[in-house]
C-alpha cells in the first residue's frame, strides 16, 4: 500500500491565529460611547426606558473587558499545566456575560417597578430620542462586525459579544418606540411597562448565553454539521480492510478535537499502520483545519469463515 501524502496535522491553515483581542477592545470603546450617549439620553428626558437601555450599556461595557481577558487567555498555548491549551476560557466569558445580563434585567425591572407606581412626565423627547438612535446605530453595526468574526475564527466569546450587542440594539429599538407612545399618548405609565419588557426580553438572552457556556464546558461534542463532515471524511478512507470505531469529538474554544480508534489487518506491519494512520489524522485534519487528531490502531477481529454446510 503506498502511503497519502497530506499536509502536517494541526498545522494552522492560515499561519498564527489570529489577535482576536482588538475585537474586544473595539467592543470597549463603543461600550464607554453608548453609555455616555444613553446616559444623556436619560437626562435629557428622566425617562426610565432610556435608563434601563443605559444600564444595559453599562453591562456590555463589563462584558467586553472580560471578553478582552479571556480571549488573552484563550490565546496562550499548551503549557505543563493545561496539555491541551486555554481555550476554555472563552466559555467563562460566555457564562459571565450572561450572569451580568441578569444583574441588568433585575435593575431594569426594579426601576421599572418604581417608576409604575411612581409616574413621572418624560421630557425633551426628540432629543433624547435623536441620542438614543445614534447610540443603536453604533451598537448595531459594531454587534454584526463581532458576530461575523467569532464565526470566521470560531471565537464563542466574540459571538456572545456581538449578539448582545445586536439584543441591545432591539432593546433600543423598543425603548424608542415606547418614548414615542408616551409622548403621543401621554400615558406616563407605557413608559415602565416598555422598561420591564426590555428587562425580561434581556433575561432570556442571558439564560441562553449560560446554558451555552455550561454545555460546552462539559465538553460537548461537535455540532451536528460537523459530525456529518467527518462521517463523510472517514468514509473515503474506509476500504474492506480499513475501518473505524470510538469515534469522538470535543471543542475547547477555537480548538476542536477528535480521537478515534483505526482497524487494520493484523497481518499489517507496523509501519503500514502507521503510515495509514497519519493520512487519516491529516485528512481529518483538512476537512478540520487546525484541529488536534488522535487515532488508536488496532487489529480489525478476524471474519468468520463461510464453508459447506455441516453434514447432516
Amino acid at each position: 500500500m503506498k502511503p497519502l501524502a497530506f499536509p502536517r496535522v494541526g498545522a494552522e491553515p492560515d499561519g498564527a491565529p489570529p489577535d482576536l483581542a482588538k475585537y474586544a477592545y473595539l467592543s470597549i470603546a463603543t461600550a464607554v460611547l453608548t453609555i455616555a450617549l444613553k446616559s444623556g439620553a436619560f437626562l435629557v428626558t428622566g425617562s426610565v426606558g432610556l435608563l434601563s437601555d443605559a444600564a444595559e450599556s453599562g453591562v456590555n461595557l463589563v462584558a467586553a473587558v472580560i471578553a478582552l481577558v479571556a480571549l488573552r487567555v484563550a490565546a496562550r498555548p499548551a503549557d505543563d499545566n493545561h496539555h491541551f491549551g486555554h481555550g476554555k476560557a472563552e466559555y467563562f466569558s460566555a457564562g459571565a456575560e450572561g450572569v451580568m445580563i441578569f444583574v441588568a434585567a433585575a435593575v431594569i425591572l426594579f426601576a421599572a417597578a418604581r417608576r409604575f407606581l411612581d409616574p413621572a412626565p418624560i421630557d425633551s423627547v426628540g432629543l433624547g430620542l435623536a441620542i438614543s438612535t445614534v447610540a443603536s446605530v453604533l451598537n448595531g453595526v459594531v454587534g454584526v462586525m463581532l458576530v461575523r468574526a467569532g464565526r470566521a475564527h470560531r471565537s464563542v466569546t466574540l459571538s456572545a459579544d456581538g449578539k448582545h450587542l445586536l439584543t441591545d440594539v432591539w432593546t433600543s429599538v423598543g425603548v424608542i418606540v415606547g418614548v414615542l407612545l408616551v409622548a403621543l399618548t401621554g400615558w406616563q405609565r407605557l413608559d415602565p411597562v416598555v422598561a420591564a419588557a426590555v428587562g425580561l426580553n434581556i433575561l432570556v438572552t442571558g439564560y441562553r448565553l449560560v446554558v451555552e457556556a455550561l454545555r460546552a464546558l462539559l465538553d460537548q461534542a461537535l455540532p451536528p454539521e460537523d459530525l456529518a463532515r467527518l462521517d463523510a471524511t472517514l468514509d473515503t478512507l474506509r476500504t474492506d480492510e480499513v475501518s473505524f470505531r470510538d469515534v469522538r469529538t470535543r471543542e475547547s474554544g477555537r480548538h476542536r478535537f477528535v480521537s478515534l480508534t483505526l482497524l487494520v489487518p493484523g497481518t499489517w506491519t507496523v509501519a503500514r499502520g502507521h503510515d495509514l494512520a497519519d493520512a487519516v489524522e491529516a485528512r481529518v485534519a483538512q476537512t478540520f483545519p487546525g484541529a488536534e487528531v488522535q487515532t488508536h490502531l488496532e487489529p480489525a477481529p478476524p471474519r468468520a469463515s463461510v464453508g459447506p454446510p455441516p453434514p447432516r
